[in-house]
């Protein structure tokens, strides 16, 4: 790419820069005047162009370049050799990602001016505004993209004053165009139905007719060659064959949505507490990962149930309200119970996901093996492979800046692992697998949960108190009762934010008056705690159909809906048509299980762990060898009662065969 700077004498020269080192530069969009009034590259080569009309265009751009800070810019007139036919071509396509990169933007409109009108001595009204209204850069069809991409955008009049910049003039842009306010604030493009980017062309022009869909490309992600002998409609129908790869490649790539997962587990949790993760953003170990760019990884451990996920879920918010326009950030929470999300190629589909979803020029990496194998791409027995290679060239793509990568639970990827450590960024529990390969791990910090106690204690403080004042609103305690429960938690929590949320949930089932007699039955420790709850349900009346529903649940390597595990459990045979009845026993196990919009999840992987680790006398009498065998002769039944021999009712080859040969002998 080339750039414009002055040089010691103040005059305008042309540096040319590797993509992979370009520096902060400002960029210039404007409508072109006639032919032969704008400065070539050939013009500033051989020093001339000065007398043109459009030298003030350079002049107006370098000066607004300095006074905010930037030594280099670019114009779209004389940084491109148009006499080179391919570095014109790779510019045409390189526009939108150059417009995207540029620290700022600087509309030129030659046709608004902020002199006042009057007779000589009298101040009239400024014409701006209404100059503004009728500029016909806003009609031209490449200024589209070069409004959309930037995420500093000022306006100029003729006269150089600035008139104000995207987000003062939003309303004004937004009337103008039709372009949603979102998508002029920052929005990513990508948010936006294709039927409705395509709206935002509106009648906008080109002197090419085939440019009136090239111009289109970058925003919807995709790079087309321009061809200009083959007219518009076969330009359009190129662009709609892109857009439609594309949506198949991140298709294809969504196994989940890690924005969906993160909003499921906030909700299962209760809701993200901002003073219970606050003083992670000000850890100086945090601060040093954030702020040093040698150390790209940071490792967060503790122990189960120390708050972890929702330490990610706060970090993940504060780094997204902070991020700048070009910076990326992508997520991905592991979960053992669900085969969707805790394997290693799960893990990169998901972060892969995210990152096109931001910015799907990215898809070109993905697509150049996606094109020829589809979504087997992505699940067969190379998949691993074909990820990990697209993935650093992802990560190695010259349009990216600031970059986040965020794992969750790396000890609840069940697949391939070890494989995944490479890639990374954070860690949680305590295992001495992943704590060997990660001390390994060089440009990293560590978090240590437990070397941050007093940190968590008032972070646990925070949450109690939050958690005692609903108990004591919802339950009308009185000050006694409010009192001795927030002792207990106090006393027997141990920094574990997962026992307090147990607790908490089995006190609002508890009567007020038997709430000071039942607080001393809550031991300490979480398997204490869960061996309680175990022996709770034991003695209950529905022992057994809440054995049968924790043992079908936890030998199911997804989470599964109520439905679904009607059909699973005999038990529950009999409540095919009252639902109701199945939450209400799924109730009954909530310390080891929750329910959201009619799927059962397990409340921590812990709570699995101990029915396998501590409870399987109980849970598994005879092994988790039957329940397996229980839930695959249901599910063969249920195939057997449903599937039929031709159930389509085609016709027998044989028969086709005679009636292919009769249409033979009456042709």
């Amino acid at each position: 790419m080339r750039l414009l700077e002055y040089d010691k004498d103040g005059e305008v020269i042309i540096t040319s820069f590797d993509d992979s080192e370009l520096p902060p530069y400002a960029i210039l969009s404007h409508r072109w005047g006639e032919d032969g009034e704008e400065v070539t590259f050939e013009d500033l080569v051989q020093n001339m162009g000065k007398d043109k009309p459009g030298y003030e265009k350079i002049l107006f751009c370098g000066e607004q370049a300095k006074r905010d800070g930037l030594q280099y810019f670019w114009i779209d007139t004389c940084c491109i050799n148009k006499a080179n036919k391919a570095e014109h071509l790779l510019a045409i396509q390189s526009m939108f990602r150059w417009y995207r990169d540029a620290a700022w933007c600087y509309v030129y409109l030659s046709d608004v001016t902020t002199l006042s009108l009057g007779t000589e001595g009298e101040a009239g009204p400024p014409l701006w505004n209404s100059e503004f209204w009728k500029s016909k850069w806003f009609t031209r069809g490449w200024t589209l993209q070069e409004l959309l991409a930037p995420s500093l955008v000022d306006f100029f009049s003729q006269d150089w004053m600035k008139l104000g910049d995207k987000i003062s003039l939003t309303q004004e842009i937004h009337e103008l165009t039709g372009i949603p306010r979102l998508a002029l604030e920052g929005a990513p493009l990508s948010h936006f139905s294709v039927d409705k980017r395509l709206r935002w062309k509106g009648d906008r022009e080109t002197k090419r007719n085939e440019d009136a869909w090239y111009s289109l490309a970058g925003i919807f992600g995709v790079e087309i060659a321009p061809a200009y002998s083959e007219g518009a409609a076969s330009a359009f129908r190129r662009l709609m064959d892109k857009i439609r790869k594309l949506e198949g490649c991140v298709q294809d790539i969504r196994q989940t949505d890690p924005r969906d997962n993160k909003k499921r587990i906030k909700e299962t949790k209760s809701g993200l507490l901002v003073d219970s993760y606050c003083w992670v953003l000000n850890n100086t170990i945090f601060q040093q990962w954030q702020q040093d760019p040698r150390c790209r990884l940071l490792w967060v451990k503790g122990n189960p149930g120390k708050g972890k996920t929702m330490l990610l879920c706060g970090i993940i918010d504060k780094l997204h309200s902070s991020l700048p326009q070009t910076g990326l950030l992508a997520y991905f929470f592991c979960q053992a119970t669900d085969s969707c999300i805790n394997s290693a190629t799960a893990v990169l589909r998901g972060l892969l996901y995210m990152l096109m979803s931001q910015q799907p020029s990215l898809a070109y990496h993905v697509r150049k093996k996606h094109n020829h194998a589809g979504k087997a791409l992505f699940e067969d027995a190379n998949a691993w492979v074909a990820l990990t290679e697209i993935f650093v060239d992802v990560l190695q793509d010259s349009s990216l800046s600031t970059k986040y990568l965020i794992i969750d639970a790396l000890d609840e990827c069940v697949t391939d692992r070890p494989k995944l450590l490479e890639f990374v960024a954070k860690q949680s529990r305590n295992w001495p697998e992943i704590g060997a390969q990660l001390e390994r791990a060089g440009h990293k910090v560590k978090l240590s949960l437990e070397l941050n106690a007093e940190s968590v204690a008032a972070a646990v403080e925070v949450f109690i108190q939050q958690k005692v004042d609903q108990l004591t609103q919802e339950k009308q305690y009185k000050a006694e009762t409010q009192h001795a429960v927030l002792q207990h938690l106090r006393s027997n929590a141990n920094d574990t934010f997962l026992w307090i949320a147990l607790v908490c949930q089995d006190l609002k089932t508890t009567p007020k008056w038997n709430v000071l007699k039942n607080l001393a039955s809550f031991p300490p420790g979480l398997n204490s705690l869960y061996k309680r709850m175990i022996d709770q349900i034991s003695e209950s009346d529905s022992a057994e159909i809440c054995r049968q529903v924790l043992a079908s649940t936890a030998v199911l390597y997804r989470p599964v809906t109520i439905s679904k595990l009607v059909a699973l459990v005999k038990q529950l045979e009999d409540l095919v048509d009252n639902l109701e009845s199945v939450r209400e026993i799924i109730g009954l196990c909530r310390s080891f299980l929750t329910l959201q919009e009619d799927t059962v999840y397990f409340v921590h992987q812990s709570a699995k762990d101990f029915l396998f680790a501590k409870a399987s006398v109980d849970i598994f009498p005879n092994g988790a060898e039957e329940f397996h065998q229980v839930i695959f002769s249901k599910s063969l039944a249920i195939l057997t009662s449903t599937l039929h021999r031709n159930m389509y009712c085609a016709i027998a080859q044989s028969v086709c065969k005679d009636m292919a040969a009769v249409r033979k002998q009456r042709a």
